[in-house]
């Protein structure tokens, strides 16, 4: 069974203009990336004891200390190239970027150096107009914006 991960998008209409937010994932092996390395706040879960929209609701705290608002409106399920299905729902809300607050994980650093060094799963975060978000974003995480987009346009 693939590994399934579930979301949060936050949108906000800024001067008129449509931004969302994105996290930049924490560790040394993101310290150097930034196109294509963004992301939206999500995370694992297992399908057969949490539903899908808690989970997301769960990892957009975790992530971003941020709470995770209401209506949220499905924006479908995507294959990523690994085979991790992700499953997202946005939301219209606003926050500041420089109040992030997110968990952390232990990771051994330098590898095979027996040092076990703690990171926050996003270091940081901020809003990107799509256009921007399209090229700050996971190559596998485009079609989400697509729909976002798509979604408010209806």
């Amino acid at each position: 069974m693939a590994t399934r991960s579930a979301g949060l998008l936050m949108y906000r209409r800024n001067s008129g203009l449509l931004e969302v937010l994105l996290v930049h994932p924490g560790g040394p092996l993101w310290a150097r990336r930034d196109e294509g390395a963004w992301t939206f706040p999500k995370g694992e879960y297992d399908a057969e004891a949490e539903d899908a929209v808690d989970a997301a609701k769960r990892e957009f705290t975790e992530e971003t200390g941020f709470a995770p608002g209401s209506g949220h409106a499905s924006l479908g399920e995507a294959r990523q190239r690994s085979g991790k299905l992700v499953c997202a729902w946005a939301f219209e809300g606003d926050c500041d970027p420089a109040a992030l607050s997110s968990n952390s994980f232990e990771l051994e650093w330098p590898p095979r150096s027996g040092r076990i060094r703690s990171y926050p799963e996003a270091d940081r975060a901020a809003w990107f107009t799509p256009a921007e978000a399209r090229v700050r974003i996971l190559p596998g995480l485009v079609t989400f914006i697509d729909r976002l987009e798509a979604s408010l346009r209806a």
